[in-house]
């Protein structure tokens, strides 16, 4: 309560049906603790959104042969280098990946190729799509910039005949 007036005395509980948080102190107060589940913060897709976005990865993964990838949060200060963090955990896949890094709270973005994505990727192509996503995205349009760069890096790469075989 919040007089800090006894609700029970220690005569009107029964220690064996006190609940799990519940204690009976020395002093014949019920210090009750309860669990209070932090917010869980608000995703940016709905899971509409978040299937088509799976699809359109899987997509331009299976179809390339190159490794496709988006971060969408901070990036820090330096957000290339952060970027270029990120990339690198894509570890043995690497050098085949591409990363889409999106921090709309910074409004950043970078894109990052590996050595064999550049090669198939240049960088006029990344820019393009940069353009495209900063269009989608100024319209409050943040998935349809992101599905839509996919399709355009992917274009532009081609098809991995090998990697096409390989997953049918």
């Amino acid at each position: 309560m919040a007089t800090g007036e006894m609700a029970r005395t220690a005569a009107d509980v029964n220690p064996a049906e006190l609940e799990a948080g519940h204690a009976l102190t020395a002093g014949g107060r019920l210090s009750i603790a309860r669990r209070i589940e932090p917010e869980r913060p608000k995703l940016p897709f709905s899971p509409g959104q978040l299937a088509r976005l799976d699809e359109a990865l899987t997509l331009s993964t299976r179809t390339t042969g190159l490794e496709f990838a988006i971060y969408l949060g901070d990036l820090g200060e330096r957000t290339r280098e952060r970027a270029e963090q990120i990339h690198a955990g894509l570890g043995e896949r690497a050098p085949r990946g591409v990363l889409i890094a999106v921090s709309p709270a910074q409004r950043c973005l970078e894109v990052v190729t590996g050595e064999q994505a550049h090669r198939r990727i240049p960088d006029r192509t990344c820019n393009l799509a940069v353009m495209g996503m900063v269009a989608s995205f100024k319209e409050g349009d943040l998935i349809e910039g992101l599905i839509n760069a996919l399709r355009m890096l992917s274009e532009e790469a081609g098809t991995d005949f090998e990697a096409a075989a390989e997953h049918h």
